[in-house]
Formats: structure tokens, sequence, C-alpha cells
């Protein structure tokens, strides 16, 4: 829905407000075309299962319910790398995101929230910075192609975590 306000409050914002000004999946940057959209990393196993850490198992309420449809979540507030994927652990703390002044306040979740709303068709001050953040995330779709053989699911797994946390399609290089 194009110009559609959505107001978000959880345990990380309060009275958040942003506008819908795309269709949804749609009008991408040209430099931005990730493989997978967010539901699809979700269904396939990112993040420990425990991405909204914080929110004590709620799906945060601008994103749409039929994305956490299936998906495996994790138990507690830990992350759990045999929900993953490619079954290892392959992400940081938010902690870490914080310190390292990657996280926005308009996305208190960092980049898969970006992501996100992205995809449902915000857009924002902060989609520059977060678009180059992907493509700088290219250098591992270099380093798995140069150290493994096409199709090698085996080789580089948290590598190719990464890259599905990042919505880089890691399963077909």
């Amino acid at each position: 829905m194009k110009n559609k306000k959505i107001t978000v409050s959880d345990n990380f914002q309060k009275k958040y407000s942003y506008i819908l000004s795309e269709p949804t999946g749609k009008n991408f940057r040209n430099d931005f075309r990730p493989d997978l959209t967010p539901k699809e990393m979700l269904k396939l196993g990112v993040f420990g299962g425990a991405y909204f850490i914080g929110v004590k198992g709620l799906i945060p309420k601008d994103l749409p319910k039929s994305w956490f449809a299936g998906v495996k979540l994790s138990p507690d507030e830990e992350k759990h790398g045999e929900l993953n994927y490619f079954k290892t652990r392959a992400s940081q703390p938010l902690s870490v995101w914080k310190q390292k002044g990657w996280i926005n306040k308009q996305d208190p979740h960092g980049w898969f929230q970006w992501y996100s709303r992205y995809y449902l068709g915000r857009r924002s001050d902060d989609d520059d910075r977060q678009i180059k953040r992907w493509n700088a995330m290219r250098r591992h779709v270099g380093q798995i192609k140069a150290h493994c053989r096409e199709g090698d699911v085996h080789c580089r797994p948290r590598q190719r975590q990464v890259l599905l946390h990042w919505a880089y399609d890691s399963r077909k290089m």
C-alpha cells in the first residue's frame, strides 16, 4: 500500500512512524538487488531463530505475520546455530553492532529490520548507508567462489550463513 503510515511501539521503539511510499517488493534501487525476500530468509533459517531478541518472542507488529509462519524460532532468548540453514552460528550480538555504530535509531534491530521495512516500501535517509553495507558483503561471495567447488554447500558454511543473513542466496554458489 503506497503512502500508508505505519506506527510501531515495542520494547525497542515507542511511537515510531514511517511511510510506505513504494509497493511491497518493488522499486528497489538499481544497486540493491537482494536474492532473498525477508520472508524467504526467515523460512530458510537465519539469526539462530532469535533475530528479535529482547521482544520476548513477539513478532514486530509492522512485519506481516505470514513471514513468520513455519519459521523455527528460538525457544528462549538465545541464538541457536542449529536453527540456521547451515547449522552454524554466524552472527554477532546486537551489543557489538551498537558498539560499532552499525545501528540507526530508526531500526534498532539493525540491517534485517531496515531491509524488512525497505522491502515493505519504506524509503529513508539511511538507505544509502545500508545499501553500501549490503554491497560490501559481496567480498564473501568472491571468497566462496574462489575457495569452493560450485554447489558444494558444505564448503565455508559459516560464511554462507552470513551471506544468508544479508539476503544473498549462498545455497546456489
